[in-house]
């Protein structure tokens, strides 16, 4: 991997990031005035928010916000492409490569949510406005698993179970899409 190949990787990654962010707080309608979340906002206000003039919300799913990150998975596997070939890259694959991104990109960022919800809920004291927003995230995964398996002895197994739900279901669709 070159030093440019690793800019534009590391540049496109954490903005695509963030817009996967604010979909995500959007959904589970997170707290917008919570600090973490105000910072989501500005980041990606500029980009998103002229195409929100354009193309309208599908209920609760902020659409132009999805389009913006298909966008960026888009240019970011253009540029990496142009980089490492010289070539260019049909409009079709480039869309199939850009939604495998943005998929791969939820999974990610699922599973470090996931880590940092269980890092700090053996340090903190569930004071810090991050982990409200980070339980805000992951709660709708985590709810149905205790349902299922409630806290053992004051241990709650749910944050396990679903990172291991979460590998499990990344590697399928690898599997998948290798496949073809």
């Amino acid at each position: 991997m070159t030093a440019s190949h690793f800019l534009v990787e590391t540049l496109f990654g954490l903005y695509l990031m963030v817009v996967i962010l604010r979909l995500w707080l959007q959904l589970v309608r997170a707290d917008f005035y919570n600090p973490f979340s105000q910072f989501v906002v500005k980041v990606t206000q500029p980009i998103v928010g002229p195409l929100r003039r354009v193309i309208p919300a599908m209920g609760k799913f902020d659409t132009a916000t999805f389009v913006i990150a298909l966008i960026i998975a888009c240019l970011k596997t253009f540029v990496i492409v142009s980089l490492v070939r010289g070539l260019s890259i049909d409009p079709f694959s480039l869309m199939i490569v850009g939604v495998i991104e943005v998929i791969k990109e939820v999974f990610n960022l699922m599973f470090w949510m996931l880590i940092i919800r269980a890092l700090l809920s053996w340090v903190s004291q569930g004071q810090n406005p991050i982990e409200y927003v980070i339980a805000q995230l992951t709660e709708p995964f985590l709810r149905p698993i205790r349902k299922i398996i409630p806290p053992i002895g004051g241990l709650d197994l749910s944050i396990l179970v679903a990172i291991i739900a979460l590998q499990f279901v990344e590697l399928l669709l690898t599997q998948y899409i290798g496949a073809f």
